[in-house]
């Protein structure tokens, strides 16, 4: 499906970065050239061209921003061939452990007993995370009367944990008074596919209510009861189609389809709409917790940050620090040393997407200047 943004706030670049400031350089030199019609903000002197083929798969939550660096670098340079596909993050990870892909998108770091599997494909050196793409998890939902939900995080994961089956239960009117909230039964909507997205949302779930939700996390759906749906467009389909349905997709999904976004309670006592500076908010307190040049991030869901949303995740991409084909390599650096880039970071903001922190992005690029 292929997604045409509406909505997305003009000023999204600006208070993205605004609100980045915290874990950003103050010496920021890099200048992000003027962006045309249709989006691209490519220009010649921030893209290293290489000729050849990339063959990449994952995550869908980053796909809308490789399309547009995809478009962006085969512009400059007629010679690249990049092929990406949206096949969720467990299968992008499974495919590059097997070797059939040259990088993997992901919303989740490869687990413990797939990062062997992960290095061993990479021969010579580790297999490594680098953080591309930063994006808010939506919760949407389809309840006929109610367009402004606003759920505290023990309400919503008692709804996905079974517990509260009607929309008008006591909790959920405790959170919305003065709504008339019907008697409808609630169908929550989960992913079919391995997803990192799932694997984020239901982190944040066992974070911020283990009582209630006490399924853990992981990319495969571990909790009770619902519709499963394959992929965020998946469940954007079924929900816009379904009285009393919720679900969680990525944010640019929600925007696409013009689905109803719930307002949700975060640490500060506040119920935050979901917006490109509540998300940056959260983004700003995030911690890189990998060790060397693998750079997994870890998000503070109970952030006590006045404004901040905190349903966010960021995608990597995984590639091998050593051991990459010789055939690939040059355009594997050129291709992640324009993402990685201030002007692709930009790029994409107006279609969801909120910048890394310049600390980060800095490291990433030097990473991958790196990789052989």
């Amino acid at each position: 499906m292929k997604l045409q943004r509406h909505g997305i706030l003009a000023g999204l670049a600006l208070t993205a970065t605004f609100a980045l400031a915290a874990c950003g350089s103050d010496n920021n030199t890099a200048s992000s050239p003027s962006t045309p019609t249709g989006g691209s903000s490519a220009s010649a002197s921030t893209i290293s061209c290489a000729t050849g083929t990339l063959n990449a798969q994952g995550s869908t939550a980053q796909q809308n921003a490789i399309n547009q660096w995809v478009k962006d670098y085969q512009t400059q340079c007629s010679g690249a061939n990049i092929v990406y596909q949206g096949t969720g993050s467990g299968a992008g990870q499974q495919a590059f452990i097997s070797g059939t892909a040259d990088f993997a998108g992901s919303d989740s770091a490869l687990t413990a007993a797939d990062q062997p599997k992960a290095n061993n494909r990479c021969k010579t050196g580790p297999a490594i995370h680098l953080p591309m793409a930063v994006g808010p998890i939506a919760v949407v939902y389809n309840v006929q009367g109610v367009s402004n939900l606003q759920l505290k995080p023990a309400t919503l994961a008692k709804i996905f944990s079974g517990k509260i089956t009607t929309w008008n239960d006591a909790a959920i009117k405790a959170d919305n008074p003065g709504a008339t909230l019907p008697s409808t039964k609630i169908l929550t909507l989960h992913r079919s596919d391995s997803s990192g997205t799932s694997d984020n949302f239901t982190n944040y779930l066992s974070t911020v209510d283990p009582t209630d939700w006490t399924f853990g996390h992981d990319k495969t759906w571990k909790g009770p009861g619902g519709d499963a749906e394959k992929g965020s467009d998946g469940i954007a389909a079924q929900l816009g189609k379904t009285d009393g349905a919720i679900g969680y997709v990525e944010w640019s999904y929600a925007q696409a389809d013009s689905l109803n976004t719930a307002k949700i309670g975060n640490a500060a006592g506040q119920f935050q709409d979901l917006t490109a500076a509540s998300a940056g908010v959260t983004i700003a307190s995030a911690q890189t917790t990998g060790t060397g040049d693998d750079m997994q991030m870890k998000i503070d869901y109970n952030t006590t940050a006045q404004g901040a949303y905190p349903i966010v995740l960021v995608t990597y991409e995984i590639v091998c620090e050593q051991g990459n084909s010789s055939t690939a390599l040059p355009l594997l650096k050129g291709f992640l040393g324009y993402t990685s880039s201030s002007a692709a970071q930009q790029s994409v903001t107006q279609l969801g997407y909120a910048p890394l922190p310049e600390t980060v992005r800095t490291k990433v690029a030097a990473t991958v200047a790196k990789l052989s």
